[in-house]
């Protein structure tokens, strides 16, 4: 029996990189084995077992053969002269398709630190094709050390493609797309991940309301990058500039989707998106089965981002209403991430990515005008009900009136 440690902590190892997952193969040993030895079987497709000490997995080495449709649809054989290069010959990528053991030697048959040096992500062999989640991780590779240089090779992404083309990509979970895209969205560059997608075909039959966005122009004075896809991977690097957090990157991703059904008769100008996109991004939602957190803040940046944009402009009803909208008034958490989808929309544009977004302070500001609004006087007249409600917001609306009057930095 020898245990060997494999996967994603090899790779990051090696890569000096920052990884908080160790993943384990066991070579030459049985369930029952694992069993005496205390580790605790949690696996119901393959024999995976919990050491209790650590809390860290340990799988029997094992293969497994095409059994179905999906990344579910196989069957899985284990037994005690399983080599290790039997197991790892099954994984979806060389540099992840390597191991260490006991004493720190790497076991590395299918040239993986070579395709760590070259910067490739590179498959291990044909049976690659055999499962279709493997287009998203090998995407999210990619989005996770794009900013190292790393690149998905050619004959990789042509593999990728013909899992699309065969349909099989079509019988993944929605959840399980999900669950990856949200990992994806994560790592360092998320606009690779949709990038990479779209280089496969996968975009359009996963997201197809993103897909649509390529290719469909912008007013070049409003949108120097013209293209609204384009638009949407440099707003997408900038949401990930700004914060790490899932919810903002999504709500960005899907902000513009109203711009891919514009009338081809009024374009470029997209008048109007907000309210087309809003159906687009519930359908999305309601597919991946996406957390409600991030449907609420996806909903709300593609509704009025552009009122967001306009900050200024807006007059104090509006911009109570807006703040009320957003449920700024009872959370700033809502206002500050609602703000930063906003900021990231506003510069993912050419030549705009480093200019300052100043509509974030003032409308922070004006969500403290309203709040401090006292009406402790008509608390102590006994007005109560909707008539309190209405006096409240005429208030709010008053002192708003005179925050926008006095604003140093009004335009």
């Amino acid at each position: 029996m020898k245990i060997y440690l494999v996967g994603g902590a090899v790779r990051d190892k090696l890569l000096n990189y920052p990884s908080d997952e160790n993943d384990w193969v066991v070579v030459g040993s049985s369930p029952e084995q694992m069993v005496e030895l205390g580790y605790h079987p949690v696996g119901q497709d393959f024999p995976v077992f919990i050491k209790p000490q650590t809390g860290e997995e340990y799988a029997l080495a094992r293969t497994e053969r095409k059994s179905g449709h999906g990344y579910q649809g196989f069957t899985f054989h284990t037994a005690p002269d399983i080599s290790l290069e039997d197991d790892l010959i099954r994984r979806d990528l060389t540099i992840n398709a390597m191991a260490e053991d006991e004493n720190g030697q790497i076991i590395d048959p299918y040239g993986g630190q070579q395709d760590l040096q070259d910067k490739l992500l590179r498959h291990v062999s044909d049976a690659f094709t055999e499962d279709p989640l493997r287009v998203l991780r090998v995407a999210r590779f990619a989005a996770r050390y794009h900013h190292l240089g790393f690149t998905v090779a050619p004959e990789t992404l042509t593999l990728m493609s013909n899992i699309v083309a065969s349909g099989e990509i079509q019988h993944l979970v929605a959840e399980r797309v999900w669950k990856e895209t949200e990992r994806a969205l994560c790592e360092k560059s998320p606009d690779i991940y949709i990038q990479v997608l779209r280089d496969c075909g996968a975009l359009g039959v996963l997201l197809p309301e993103v897909e649509k966005l390529f290719g469909v122009p912008q007013r070049a004075d409003y949108h120097p990058e013209i293209d609204t896809g384009i638009h949407t991977l440099m707003s997408l690097q900038q949401a990930a500039r700004l914060s790490d957090s899932a919810r903002v990157r999504f709500s960005v991703l899907v902000h513009d989707l109203g711009k891919g059904i514009t009338p081809d008769d009024v374009l470029p100008s997209h008048k109007g998106h907000e309210a087309r996109g809003l159906p687009l991004v519930k359908d999305v939602c309601d597919r991946f089965k996406i957390p409600n957190d991030h449907r609420q803040l996806a909903m709300a940046v593609t509704e009025f981002h552009l009122l967001c944009h306009k900050a200024f402009e807006l007059r104090p009803e509006t911009i109570l209403k807006l703040l009320k909208g957003l449920g700024a008034l009872k959370s700033a958490e809502r206002l500050d991430e609602f703000l930063l989808c906003c900021e990231a929309d506003a510069r993912g544009r050419t030549g705009f990515e480093n200019r300052e977004y100043p509509s974030s302070d003032y409308l922070r500001e004006a969500r403290k005008v309203a709040l401090q609004t006292d009406i402790s006087d008509l608390v102590e007249a006994g007005i109560t009900g909707a008539e309190i409600g209405t006096q409240l917001s005429l208030r709010q609306t008053a002192g708003l009136t005179e925050f926008k009057a006095n604003y140093p930095n009004i335009i």
